[in-house]
C-alpha cells in the first residue's frame, strides 16, 4: 500500500511539477528504501537478542516509525540549512557515506549485546527504574519502591524502544545525506523519506519471515551507499551523474544483491 502511494505521489509530481522533480522524488525513495531495508535488519536483531515477544513488537515499531519520521524532519532542516551556507559540506557528506559503505562491505555480523548491557538500557536506568521483566506491551508500570510508596517504573520494553530510536539516529545520518546526493529540495527529501519510512512497520514482517534467505542485501545496501558518496564527492570535481542513472544503478544494485541472496539459499550454498 505505501509503496503503490509513494508510486501515485511520483506520478502526481510528474504529471504537475514536471520529470525532473518526479525523477528526483523516485530517486530519493529508492534510496531511503534501500537504506531503511538495513534498518529493519538491525531492528530483528535487537527484537531478538532482548527476547521482545512478537506481540510486542507491533507496538514498538508502532512508536519507533512516529519517532523516526520526527527525527528525519529535525536532521533534513538542519542538513538543509547547513548546505546551503557551506556548499562543501556535501562533499563530506560523500566522503562519509563512502567510509560507511565499506565498512559496511567489510564488517561481519556480530551478535548483538543483552538489553542489560545496552547502551539504551542504560540511559533509561539513569534517570528511572525498569522492571526486571516485561509487563505486556506497557512501557512504564506502577509498582511498589522500597518504602513501600508506588512509584513509576520503565519496563524492558521501553528500553528497547529507545534503542530503536538510537540506531534510527545512527541511519539517519547515512540516508539524509545519501538523498541529498540527489536533491536537496527540503519538501522533496522529507516527502521521499516519508514514505519509505511509513512502509517499514509492514515490511518488517515480512522480512522477519525471510530474513534468513537474504543473506547479501547488505552488500547492495552498501553498494548503493559507495555510489551515493561517490555520486556528491564526483559533484566536486565538476562530473555529475544523472538522477535517472543512479535511480538504475540502484535498482540494479539492489535486485543483484536479492537475486544472489535467494540463489544462494535455496542451493544451500550459505
Amino acid at each position: 500500500m505505501w509503496i503503490i502511494a509513494a508510486l501515485v505521489a511520483d506520478l502526481c509530481l510528474y504529471l504537475f511539477a514536471g520529470q525532473e522533480i518526479a525523477l528526483d522524488f523516485l530517486g530519493g525513495y529508492l534510496i531511503e528504501l534501500s537504506l531503511s531495508v538495513d534498518n529493519l535488519f538491525v531492528f530483528l536483531s535487537i527484537f531478538t537478542s532482548c527476547g521482545v515477544p512478537e506481540p510486542y513488537r507491533h507496538r514498538v515499531l508502532h512508536y519507533g516509525i512516529i519517532g523516526a519520521a520526527v527525527l528525519r524532519l529535525v536532521f533534513i532542516l538542519f542538513g538543509v540549512a547547513i548546505v546551503s551556507r557551506f556548499e562543501w559540506i556535501l562533499y563530506l557528506f560523500g566522503l562519509v557515506l563512502v567510509f560507511n559503505g565499506v565498512k559496511m562491505l567489510c564488517t561481519r555480523e556480530n551478535q548483538e549485546k543483552s538489553i542489560e548491557n545496552s547502551f539504551g538500557m542504560k540511559l533509561v536506568r539513569r534517570f528511572i527504574p525498569v522492571t526486571e521483566t516485561f509487563r505486556g506491551n506497557c512501557f512504564f508500570v506502577l509498582k511498589e519502591g522500597k518504602k513501600g510508596k508506588m512509584r513509576r517504573y520503565a519496563t524492558p520494553l521501553f528500553a528497547v524502544l529507545v534503542v530503536v530510536e538510537l540506531s534510527d539516529i545512527l541511519f539517519a545520518i547515512d540516508s539524509v545525506p545519501a538523498v541529498f546526493s540527489v536533491t536537496t529540495n527540503p519538501v522533496i527529501v522529507y516527502t521521499s523519506n516519508l514514505l519509505a519510512i511509513l512502509g517499514l512497520r509492514q515490511m518488517y514482517f515480512g522480512l522477519e519471515k525471510l530474513a534468513n534467505r537474504f543473506v547479501y542485501v547488505k552488500y547492495g545496501i552498501a553498494t548503493v551507499l559507495i555510489f551515493t558518496g561517490a555520486k556528491l564527492v564526483a559533484a566536486m570535481f565538476g562530473r555529475t551523474i544523472s538522477t535517472a542513472w543512479s535511480i538504475c544503478f540502484i535498482i540494479v544494485a539492489l535486485s543483484a544483491s536479492m537475486g544472489a541472496s535467494l540463489f544462494a539459499t535455496k542451493k544451500g550454498s550459505v
